[in-house]
């Protein structure tokens, strides 16, 4: 691999971290009408597929999921914006939920430590979304399951448009891409596609795979 391109992906990965330090402070109240209307319905119906076991969440933020989960043997979240870190620490002592700040692409984990990976709306921020899949793919178990929230490209011609020309302005303004193929990048990364259920005209998706 290149020093350029190295130098580039820490470069972007840096400039992600530090959008979302930024942003941390109002991000919980500038998605409130989002996150009443959709996002805590999918929530909720997404860990009801959580089953027993080593979980890991990769992309916590400031702990948007922790009031869904079931009770786990051993649960482990991890973020790139220690800012976001910091408005879930508390919920997650009460959920037994380890922190850990992490980069996606580079996760402090052993082969094959988890059962289970949860994802949700993070890798539409992730700067090379392969590399974090890859690395989810290799700390997840045989057969192990990786089950994702995303906003992606709509199928839509019209808001594929769209998605594409506002992409930069909401990337810089956000940190987040919002013309990603998250289902491609799951079966590029190896994974066994499962489920891939449009949400709200297929701008938001439901994924289930597994490590096979």
């Amino acid at each position: 691999m290149k020093k350029s391109y190295i130098s580039d992906v820490k470069t972007k990965t840096r400039i992600t971290r530090l959008t979302y330090n930024k942003n941390s402070k109002f991000y919980d109240f500038s998605e409130l009408p989002v996150e009443f209307l959709f996002f805590k319905r999918w929530r909720r119906n997404l860990f009801k597929q959580i089953k027993d076991g080593n979980v890991l969440e990769v992309g916590i933020g400031t702990g948007k999921n922790l009031p869904y989960y079931p009770r786990v043997k051993n649960g482990v979240a991890v973020d790139l914006s220690e800012g976001m870190l910091k408005h879930a620490k508390e919920l997650a002592v009460k959920k037994n939920i380890k922190l850990v700040q992490s980069d996606a692409q580079n996760l402090p984990f052993r082969d094959e430590s988890f059962d289970i990976v949860i994802s949700t709306y993070v890798f539409c921020s992730v700067p090379e979304p392969l590399h974090g899949l890859n690395e989810i793919r290799r700390v997840l178990k045989l057969n192990g399951e990786l089950i994702m929230l995303e906003h992606v490209l709509p199928q839509s011609r019209l808001l594929r448009k769209l998605f594409n020309k506002l992409n930069p302005l909401v990337l810089k303004k956000s940190g987040a891409n919002i013309n990603r193929d998250t289902g491609n990048n799951i079966k590029k990364s190896g994974f066994e596609l499962m489920n891939d259920d449009n949400l709200l005209f297929s701008i938001f998706k439901f994924f289930k795979a597994k490590k096979t």
